[in-house]
């Protein structure tokens, strides 16, 4: 029993029919009508048929072709090459066949079968897309039906796999005459050549269409290091890599993938190149547009590296907004030689807004300020007279620099550094990188100066004299200079001591004529300490030059290294 869906809808049968047929007229009778008006309207259908559009749905066309059942176009066929259509319009179609719903399978095939051997040459010398349906599948390819036998190679049929080729038998096909041998009745023809001329119309069709800052939605068809190509509707666009977002963007498989769907702006379409620049990120607000407001000079923020040249290094405050730490701004420190030294990309840091230039869309940024000035307070850390030890970062003729912490850095004057010997230059006592010991000497924290001394930590016979004495002891020296009201006392060897003397107590200063003065003078002092003795008491003498005396300490400063006296 045959399939009722293989019957025409033009043929109910039911048991209405059957009743009204009687037995004049049998089933089998019925199924032989079917069939010779089934054949006659497909060879009606391959002449060509004119069909009206019903209804347009999401993915169809519906037709009218004078038949009881509708035929159906997709309408992915219209989009692909740029047409409209809508209700009403009037189409030139044939029937390919009937889907599983029964519609009738329609294709918008323009040309007819040729019909004769001399339309085929006609067809070959102009080059004509020609109609053709695919009959079987054979050893190298397809046969045609184009009036006669032809043959379509594989590679010439546009099939992608073996799979595909099936999938042609039964459908009608536009191709082209590559080859006529009327004699042997040898017909080749290409379907391939007609595709790729189609699709080249399509596309330039396309170009003409697209226009620049509109907006267009595509599907990502591959991914590059610079960009991604967009199927914008039968072309590719670029969508370049600086184009996605704002932010930086170190490759576009980052933010997307193959078959996404996405909405871009036309950025420019050049028809002559055939190329079309597409946009995402123009379809979002600039993000500089309030960046005078959001961000204020003094501002703590924090950010992402993003980049580090020679100068300084780039940070990312937001999605395409960046700021430039210059390489003077990362560190207090005078060592710093190259950004590299202090950050690196993808580093998070933490950074203080310097300024900000609208017009120009550039931000200063400082690294160093953010970590704090360390010479805030640095007479509390190092007063004057401590001991603070650092590193040698610098020698010069003239010096050597010690840097104590981040940011601070001393000087040992070349005459500060030893109290031993004279030296040269102070690479003949310290070398790069060598840890030492110095006391601070002098601090000039708004020059960002500060004054150090090795030597005063090396322990002198005036250190040894200051420490085994102490302020109202009674000592002998020897006056060596004696003007002005003061008077230098020698108390040993390298150890000096300084007087106070009254104008009645001094006395011209004049070699002594004799060479027993000094003796004389030690004589008369250890008279005047005679208690008692014979003749009263000594008349003090009047200070002078050479003289030896005994002096009482008033003072010892350890740290000045002085010693302050009074005659006894």
């Amino acid at each position: 029993m045959p399939n009722p869906s293989m019957l025409d809808q033009d043929h109910t049968i039911g048991p209405e029919s059957e009743t009204n047929n009687d037995s004049s007229e049998s089933f089998g009778d019925i199924l032989s009508q079917y069939e010779q008006s089934h054949s006659h309207r497909a060879e009606e259908g391959a002449k060509g048929l004119e069909g009206t559009v019903v209804a347009v749905s999401g993915e169809s066309v519906f037709l009218d072709i004078g038949f009881k059942t509708e035929g159906i176009i997709p309408l992915a066929e219209f989009q692909s090459s740029g047409d409209t259509v809508k209700p009403g319009d009037k189409l030139p179609v044939s029937i390919k066949g009937r889907d599983p719903e029964g519609y009738y399978e329609l294709s918008r095939i323009k040309v007819e079968r040729p019909k004769d051997w001399s339309s085929l040459e006609k067809a070959f010398a102009d080059k004509a897309a020609i109609a053709g349906v695919v009959s079987a599948v054979v050893k190298g390819g397809v046969s045609v039906d184009v009036g006669v036998r032809a043959f379509m190679p594989a590679s010439r049929s546009g099939a992608k796999d073996a799979a595909e080729m099936e999938k042609l038998v039964g459908q009608e096909i536009r191709c082209r005459i590559i080859k006529l041998d009327v004699a042997d009745e040898d017909v080749v023809v290409d379907r391939r050549a007609v595709l790729e001329d189609e699709e080249r119309a399509a596309k330039d069709r396309r170009y003409s269409e697209v226009k620049e800052g509109e907006t267009i939605r595509g599907t990502v068809r591959s991914l590059t290091e610079y960009g991604a190509f967009v199927d914008i509707g039968g072309v590719d666009a670029l969508l370049h890599v600086a184009d996605i977002s704002w932010g930086r963007i170190n490759k576009p498989a980052d933010v997307l993938t193959v078959g996404q769907q996405i909405e871009t702006k036309v950025l420019k379409v050049d028809p002559a190149k055939r190329r079309i620049s597409l946009g995402m990120k123009q379809l979002q607000p600039h993000p500089w547009d309030l960046a005078s407001e959001k961000y204020k000079a003094g501002d703590r923020v924090q950010g992402s590296v993003t980049r580090v040249a020679d100068f300084g290094a780039f940070v990312e405050l937001e999605k395409g907004v960046e700021g430039l730490i210059h390489l003077s701004e990362m560190s207090w420190s005078k060592k710093v030689r190259k950004p590299a030294d202090v950050v690196k990309a993808g580093d998070q840091v933490d950074v203080v807004i310097l300024g900000v230039n609208q017009a120009d869309r550039r931000i200063s940024l400082g690294l160093k300020q953010a970590l704090g000035d360390p010479w805030a307070g640095i007479a509390q850390k190092f007063p004057v007279g401590s001991v603070a030890e650092g590193t040698v970062t610098s020698l010069q003729r003239f010096g050597a620099f010690i840097q104590l912490v981040e940011g601070v850095e001393g000087m040992i004057h070349v005459g500060d550094i030893s109290a031993e010997k004279r030296i040269n230059h102070p690479q003949d006592v310290l070398k790069m990188g060598q840890v030492v010991k110095a006391q601070v000497l002098e601090i000039d924290a708004e020059k960002r100066r500060l004054r150090l001394g090795m030597k005063q930590l090396v322990p002198t016979s005036l250190d040894e004299y200051i420490a085994e004495h102490k302020e109202g002891d009674v000592v002998t020296g020897r006056m060596t200079d004696v003007s002005g009201g003061r008077a230098r006392v020698e108390l040993g060897e390298g150890i000096q001591g300084f007087c106070r003397i009254s104008s009645e107590s001094a006395e011209p200063e004049e070699k002594p004529s004799d060479p027993s003065a000094n003796l004389s003078s030690l004589t008369s002092m250890l008279e005047a300490k005679w208690k008692g003795g014979r003749g009263g008491p000594a008349k003090r003498e009047p200070a002078r030059s050479g003289q030896i005396r005994s002096f009482k300490i008033v003072k010892l400063d350890a740290a000045g290294k002085k010693i302050d006296l009074e005659i006894a």
